[in-house]
């Protein structure tokens, strides 16, 4: 297994190479809640251009000769790009983030613009403040600037603005709702499946946006929300029940249609100022 010894001087190592600004960790390590199976996310915050041909050779030097990182922006739009690596046992994930783009990301958080982007891998979209979110909630490995630590500084204070645009943002929960009840007498289980799907994640972002909490990721979104001061009760049991036993039958659609539409009521009101 990969000690945090080694993750560090591949962190300074990384930054030595030409594009490459600052590194931070991610996921679960960042956050103290990995097991020993746990991957290791490495951000390799850079800017154009990125010597890829060096980063290749560090890939190969640590994790073997048939290591390979991409070009930016192979893996989509928002992913970007990186090297899925095995270091002493251990997978060790490099994430391609490009820091201009990061920066504006925050710059739109702050007041409150934002949009989910279609991405592979990502069912409810990528939303754009999720690059400031990481930087929010990674750690700084290497940063020989400053910048990284600077910007990890100021996007720990969440931006009210967004908040509150999570919030408004339940609209789209409540119009689904509607949409799905179109689909009912059809039997058309996959659409609706669709729909409430964007439904629980609406709400789990409104709730982590009135909490002032980054939400970067849909998987564990749910189980994240429910533990938010103020979600509603059983929150958790009640987002995956929507979606447990759809069946095909109209009675059984409604019944779920109509479980997602308490489930937004209920959001909803938790997510209202105390009076």
């Amino acid at each position: 297994m990969i000690r945090d010894e080694q993750i560090g001087d591949l962190a300074r190592r990384l930054t030595e190479i030409s594009g490459v600004v600052g590194v931070m960790l991610g996921g679960s390590r960042a956050r103290g809640e990995h097991t020993p199976e746990s991957d290791v996310d490495l951000g390799l915050y850079y800017r154009p251009a990125l010597d890829i041909a060096a980063l290749g050779d560090l890939a190969r030097e640590v994790a073997g000769p048939e290591a390979r990182v991409t070009a930016p922006g192979e893996w989509g739009p928002w992913v970007d790009g990186g090297g899925w690596l095995s270091i002493a046992g251990t997978a060790v994930d490099w994430l391609y983030r490009d820091l201009d783009r990061v920066h504006a990301a925050w710059r739109h958080a702050e007041t409150g613009d934002f949009s989910f982007h279609a991405q592979v891998g990502h069912p409810l979209g990528v939303p754009d403040f999720a690059y400031a979110g990481e930087v929010a909630l990674g750690v700084v490995l290497a940063d020989p600037t400053g910048e990284l630590t600077e910007l990890h500084r100021v996007t720990g204070h969440y931006p009210p603005r967004l908040g509150q645009a999570l919030i408004t943002g339940l609209w789209e929960a409540s119009f689904l709702i509607q949409i799905g009840h179109k689909a009912v007498s059809r039997g058309d289980t996959t659409y609706i499946a669709g729909c409430l799907f964007r439904v629980v994640g609406i709400c789990a972002h409104a709730l982590h946006g009135h909490a002032g909490r980054w939400l970067i990721n849909e998987k564990g979104a749910v189980a994240a929300a429910a533990r938010l001061p103020g979600a509603p009760p059983a929150f958790a049991a009640r987002a995956h029940g929507v979606l447990a036993q759809l069946g095909a039958g109209p009675d059984e659609l409604s019944i779920a249609l109509e479980a997602a539409a308490a489930l937004v009521h209920d959001t909803t009101a938790a997510c209202q100022p105390p009076r």
